[in-house]
C-alpha cells in the first residue's frame, strides 16, 4: 500500500525524542506486560538493569495502571507514572476486560469508547506519552468479518481526530483472533481512516502463516513497533526456533525511515500458549542482536 504523493508517514515522524540526527537510531522499549508478576516499578527497575530506558505502558497484571484514575482523573494518572522516572513509550488502552467487550467492532459500545478514549489521550498527552494502541475488534456473534471492519472504521475514524488534537498518535495493534488478520484487510482498513498508524507485530502475521516479504509493506505505517520471535502456528518462540528474519525487518523499518519506538515483547500469558519462554533472557538476546545490527549499521556509515 504506497503513501500519498508528498505524505510524511508516521514511520516518518520522530516519536522517541530521538536526537541523533540523520543516523538512524531507534529507541528500545519493553512492555511491562511481560513480567505479569512485577510491579510497574519493578519493571522500570528491570528495563534500567537492561540499559532500556523507556516502557509500554498498560492496564494488565501487577504493573497495570490505575484504570480509575485513568479514566477519571488522568493528570494525576500521569504524575504518578512520571514519579517512576522513565519514560513511557506507548499507552495499550484496552476499552473492556477482554479481547471480546467493548471492541471496536461492537456498534453499541461505540459511544462509550469516545468518551474514554477522550480521557486516555488526555493521560498520554500528560503523561508525554506519543503512541496510544488500541485493538481493533473480533468478529462478533452474528457479524461477518467484513461488517467487524466496517465498523471499527467507522469508530477508529472518530478517535483518530481525537488523538490528533491532542498531538497523541492514534495505532491499532493487528492481532490474532481479531478481524484484521491479513495484511490485505490492513490496507483496505488504514484506507477507510486517514490518520490512522499501526502497533506492528510481525509475529501476529508470521503465526497465522503469512511470509514476512508479504508483511513488509505495512512497516510504512507503523508508528510503534513489538518485537518477538514467531514462527507459523506459534506466536511467540525462542529466539532461535521462529522464522523472523530480524535483520530484514530491521532493515525494512530503516529504509522506511521508521523513528518509533522498538518495543521488546516476549511474554508469559495464556493467550496463544505464550506460557514456556524465559521472559527475561530472550528479551536480553532480542535486545542483544537489535543493538548489534544498529551497531554494526551505525559504523558503516553515519547516514546509513
Amino acid at each position: 500500500m504506497a503513501a500519498p504523493a508528498g505524505a510524511r508517514t508516521a514511520s516518518q515522524e520522530d516519536v522517541t525524542g530521538n536526537t541523533s540526527g540523520n543516523a538512524w537510531a531507534p529507541r528500545l522499549s519493553c512492555t511491562s506486560w511481560s513480567f505479569p508478576a512485577c510491579t510497574l516499578p519493578e519493571v522500570v527497575g528491570i528495563a534500567r538493569a537492561l540499559g532500556i530506558d523507556a516502557v509500554d505502558v498498560g492496564l494488565f497484571y501487577a504493573s497495570s495502571l490505575d484504570r480509575d484514575a485513568v479514566l477519571h482523573a488522568p493528570e494525576r494518572a500521569a504524575e504518578a507514572l512520571r514519579r517512576l522516572g522513565m519514560a513511557a513509550s506507548n499507552y495499550y488502552h484496552l476499552f473492556g476486560t477482554s479481547l471480546a467487550e467493548r471492541n471496536l467492532a461492537d456498534a453499541a459500545s461505540l459511544a462509550g469508547n469516545v468518551a474514554d478514549f477522550r480521557q486516555a489521550v488526555r493521560f498520554c498527552r500528560s503523561a508525554s506519552i506519543p503512541t496510544v494502541m488500541v485493538l481493533p475488534g473480533v468478529v462478533n456473534p452474528g457479524q461477518t468479518r467484513a461488517a467487524a471492519l466496517a465498523q471499527s472504521a467507522r469508530a477508529l475514524a472518530e478517535l483518530a481526530p481525537i488523538a490528533a488534537e491532542a498531538g497523541v498518535v492514534l495505532t491499532v495493534e493487528p492481532h490474532v483472533h481479531s478481524y484484521l488478520e491479513s495484511p490485505a484487510l490492513v490496507e483496505e482498513l488504514l484506507a477507510r481512516v486517514p490518520g490512522l498508524r499501526l502497533t506492528l507485530d510481525y509475529a501476529h502475521f508470521i503465526c497465522l502463516g503469512y511470509r514476512q516479504e508479504e508483511i513488509d509493506p505495512l512497516a510504512a505505517y507503523a508508528a510503534h513497533v513489538h518485537l518477538r520471535q514467531a514462527r507459523p502456528g506459534v506466536l511467540q518462540a525462542k529466539l532461535e526456533q521462529g522464522t523472523i528474519n530480524f535483520p530484514a525487518l530491521l532493515g525494512m523499518l530503516r529504509t522506511c525511515g521508521y523513528r518509533g519506538y522498538l518495543a521488546l515483547e516476549y511474554v508469559h500469558q495464556a493467550y496463544m500458549d505464550t506460557l514456556y519462554d524465559d521472559v527475561l533472557t530472550e528479551t536480553v538476546r532480542l535486545r542483544d542482536l537489535v543493538r548489534s545490527y544498529l551497531s554494526a549499521g551505525a559504523a558503516r556509515s553515519p547516514h546509513w
